[in-house]
């Protein structure tokens, strides 16, 4: 698939962008190794439906929108898996006649669509939608939430013991955060595709997905992998605090709590996460 014209053309005829404007986020975007248009639409110089139209029309496509307010049947949903859809910002629209209608964030590299046909035998018809609407429909038809936006900070627990959750809940609530719980890693996973926090919590060791594999999984999606992520757990040797940080742990906080240790770990995470020049939102 071929683009009709640059992206930054598109953006000047249509009067969001000026020449100007292109060639400086043309240098960061190469200086932070992203895509264009997700830079422009990161440092808010285009909404998410502006950049998603400028793309269809570049590439030809169709423009589809506010997906979480339609349905599905359960024969599109089931064509691919929800990993699948969060990992590569698609989500499928109609399958007949072995043809599925899948919305794309990004048509400027469908090698895994691609890819995707040829396996499942599908001939694949891509449009374009933005991030955040791809987001909205995988949350509420793959993980039965609804995308909740909060202008409050908020953090994320993801812990099974139900005292733990008090206490972190308490303290940090007390700094006027809003704090969401969850009781497992798997409900954990689900919170933040629906919530999007600005920091994650989790303990160690928990049924379904443990703290290892919960980040293992964030890690891999690009919209949330850059969140902060903080484990709970007993006290470490100095080898267990050296896998913690390779493996991508932001920081730690040892068990038992202590409000002056937490409270400081958070802090200094949103301080790391506000500094970010690719932190994005949904």
């Amino acid at each position: 698939m071929q683009p009709w014209k640059k992206l930054g053309q598109i953006l000047v005829e249509r009067g969001i962008l000026t020449a100007l404007s292109v060639e400086r986020v043309l240098a960061v975007s190469k200086r932070q190794q992203k895509r264009f248009g997700w830079t422009l639409e990161d440092l808010g110089l285009v909404t998410g439906d502006e950049l998603a139209g400028a793309l269809a029309e570049q590439y030809g496509l169709k423009q589809v929108s506010n997906l979480a307010n339609y349905s599905y049947s359960q024969e599109a949903l089931g064509a691919i898996t929800a990993e699948f859809a969060l990992q590569n910002l698609i989500f499928p629209l109609k399958l007949e006649g072995g043809k599925l209608a899948l919305a794309v964030a990004d048509p400027t590299d469908m090698k895994v669509v691609d890819n995707f046909a040829m396996n499942s035998g599908l001939q694949v018809l891509p449009c374009v939608a933005c991030r955040k609407h791809i987001y909205e429909a995988i949350s509420k038809f793959y993980l039965g939430k609804n995308v909740q936006e909060s202008k409050q900070t908020t953090v994320l627990v993801v812990d099974d013991d139900v005292l733990t959750q008090t206490v972190l809940r308490d303290l940090l609530a007390k700094q006027g955060y809003r704090v969401v719980i969850a009781n497992d890693g798997m409900e954990g996973f689900k919170e933040v595709i629906a919530n999007k926090p600005h920091i994650i919590i989790v303990d160690k060791v928990m049924p379904k997905l443990d703290g290892f594999a919960l980040l293992k999984s964030l890690k891999v999606i690009p919209e949330i992998r850059s969140i902060p992520v903080i484990l709970v757990s007993d006290k470490m040797t100095d080898e267990d605090e050296a896998q913690v940080f390779s493996m991508g742990f932001f920081d730690y906080v040892p068990k038992p709590i202590k409000e002056i240790t937490l409270v400081s770990r958070v802090k200094r995470a949103l301080n790391h996460a506000d500094q970010r020049p690719d932190t994005c939102s949904v």
